[in-house]
């Protein structure tokens, strides 16, 4: 009994370190580059954070929508659930992100790379990725995406469900 209480209490007391940094937040949504910040589940809605960097954070479930990330650098990020609905992605350097159950339906990827990127239950319907670099085969085959998706040639994507 005690050593179930013992955990209980470490796990507990790790559960802080999970959650996001609220002062790191803050500067990502002021517009400011935060590489490897703890930025769960952050409010990046309509911002335009062209140029910044973000190699190594965890924005994991934040919203992305119909923002500007051109030329930004995502390297190794955890997107994990991220909502990028509409977002501008040009030229983002996404490699070795994790983008597992993104949503990046009607994005604009033109130029993103995509070099070892995990893109398992990503969701491509409607986003422009033609000239998109870095992608493999196995990587899509492992996300979805609709008629309307545009893919670099000799790729492609199963249908969203």
């Amino acid at each position: 009994m005690k050593i179930l209480a013992l955990a209980a209490l470490i796990s507990l007391a790790a559960l802080p370190a999970l959650a996001q940094n609220a002062a790191e937040v803050a500067r990502a949504e002021a517009g400011v580059s935060c590489p490897h910040c703890n930025l769960f589940q952050a409010n990046l809605y309509n911002k335009d954070l062209r140029g910044r960097s973000y190699a190594g954070a965890r924005l994991r479930q934040a919203d992305m929508s119909l923002s500007v990330f051109n030329h930004v650098n995502f390297v190794d990020a955890d997107l994990r659930d991220v909502n990028g609905y509409g977002a501008l992605f040009t030229g983002a350097n996404l490699k070795g992100a994790d983008l597992t159950n993104a949503t990046l339906v009607g994005s604009y990827l033109q130029g993103a790379n995509f070099k070892g990127a995990k893109l398992d239950g990503v969701n491509f319907s409607g986003a422009e990725m033609d000239k998109a670099a870095g992608l493999k085969q196995a990587q899509l085959s492992r996300a979805c995406g609709d008629p309307s998706t545009t893919l670099p040639r000799g790729l492609h994507l199963p249908a969203c469900r």
